[in-house]
């Protein structure tokens, strides 16, 4: 696989209210191309919106979020422009049960227009990457929780993002397999040089990034490197 660099995503004085909750609240941040940042707060405090307005899923109310000096939404074709730069992995795997591994891999090259000898030469290369080539054509069903999540590690990365986005994504497993996910993750990082952006509930996450922040009632309240750095 071709090594992306990493995207630089501005988040500048970004509020975003749903009704009468305000999920975010002025924010203001910025994640440098390959750094990985990771971000804890309560349920609740605006995580999952924060990274939905960073990948492109929701527009600001107020404010802007720009990667690599553009916003998603003013390009001509924004979900074209999304999936060519940003990957998503979420705490539910969301693989379609009645593919198998590979194929469920292969989803986003479809979009992209990839033939069919190069979706299946991709996916089996980065389900090799994350240790289940072995599972390629075994269903959802057939795999465990931490092989389900990793498939869809794989999927995200389908499109060679220079982003990646991954919102609560051991929250549904053990701690061990937990700890697994998390080692390849950041293993991915430092090998591909994408920029990674993980939400967790697990604090301890943070000794793993670059920078570590804690998001309360929609605003950033605390921002550190981790512990002995």
């Amino acid at each position: 696989m071709n090594a992306p660099s990493g995207a630089d995503v501005v988040v500048d004085d970004v509020s975003k209210s749903f009704g009468r909750i305000a999920a975010l609240r002025g924010v203001s941040l910025r994640l440098k191309p390959g750094e990985a940042v990771a971000m804890a707060g309560r349920s609740g405090s605006g995580k999952s919106t924060l990274l939905a307005l960073i990948g492109g899923l929701e527009r600001p109310d107020t404010g802007r979020v720009l990667i690599d000096g553009q916003p998603i939404w003013a390009q001509p074709r924004p979900a074209r422009a999304r999936r060519e730069v940003v990957g998503f992995v979420f705490q539910r795997h969301l693989l379609l049960g009645a593919l198998s591994a590979r194929a469920n891999v292969e989803v986003p090259l479809i979009g992209a227009g990839a033939h069919r000898a190069a979706r299946h030469e991709r996916a089996m290369s980065l389900l090799e990457e994350v240790g289940l080539a072995d599972r390629a054509e075994h269903l959802p069903s057939e795999l465990s929780g931490g092989e389900r999540q990793r498939v869809a590690v794989a999927r995200a990365l389908a499109n060679e993002p220079r982003l990646l986005l991954a919102d609560e994504p051991t929250g549904a497993l053990d701690s061990v397999t937990s700890e697994r996910v998390f080692d390849l993750l950041f293993r991915l990082r430092d090998r591909l040089g994408m920029t990674l952006f993980v939400v967790s509930y697990d604090r301890s996450v943070g000794d793993r990034a670059d920078r570590a922040i804690t998001l309360t009632d929609g605003q950033i309240d605390s921002e550190h490197p981790p512990a002995g750095r």
